[in-house]
């Protein structure tokens, strides 16, 4: 994780992990993967030059063939952005389908529905899923906060760069090619 995205989710008020979104507890460091990772050798993709996994990161920082690595692929999944930014639907913030309050992140929504709605049954639409383009905006959740719970623990946008626009099967067949390449 780069360091923004680290500090996202060790907030003082709730640390969480950085891939499931679960609450953090104290614990020890882990020594052994520590060691593993000061002791594994990987190669630069961009330069191929031998390294400790240990100083990749500071190496990719300043190896330029890296980051050159990294925007091929950046390139190679997302489209040009179209001109017309109004038709697209809002994915950053969102209602709450109980109470109608606004403007909540989606860890933020997970969070106040779990605080303010838990024992509410109503069957809802998930405003999360009915922004995304394979989301159905009529169709209400037999149980809204179990869904939430599995759903969305976690933001797409955290793991992957999103361009919810493109064909599924391209993508898939641009991931596919690319792994084999950097093989």
């Amino acid at each position: 994780f780069c360091t923004p995205c680290l500090q996202e989710c060790l907030k003082p008020k709730k640390p969480v992990c950085g891939v499931c979104r679960s609450t953090l507890s104290p614990g020890s460091r882990a020594l052994d993967l520590e060691k593993q990772i000061e002791m594994t050798e990987t190669t630069c993709n961009g330069c191929h030059k031998k390294m400790y996994l240990s100083k990749m990161r500071s190496h990719a920082a300043s190896c330029s063939k890296y980051q050159n690595y990294i925007m091929e692929g950046v390139k190679a999944v997302t489209k040009e952005p179209l001109h017309n930014t109004r038709n697209f639907p809002n994915r950053f913030t969102f209602p709450c389908p109980y109470c109608s309050e606004k403007n909540f992140d989606q860890e933020g929504l997970v969070e106040h529905c779990k605080t303010l709605h838990s024992m509410d049954a109503k069957q809802v639409v998930c405003p999360i899923c009915a922004s995304m383009p394979w989301g159905d905006p009529n169709y209400r959740s037999a149980n809204f906060m179990e869904h939430l719970q599995r759903r969305h623990r976690f933001s797409y946008d955290t793991f992957v760069v999103c361009d919810y626009d493109a064909d599924e099967d391209d993508m898939m067949a641009q991931v596919l090619m690319r792994s084999l390449r950097d093989k």
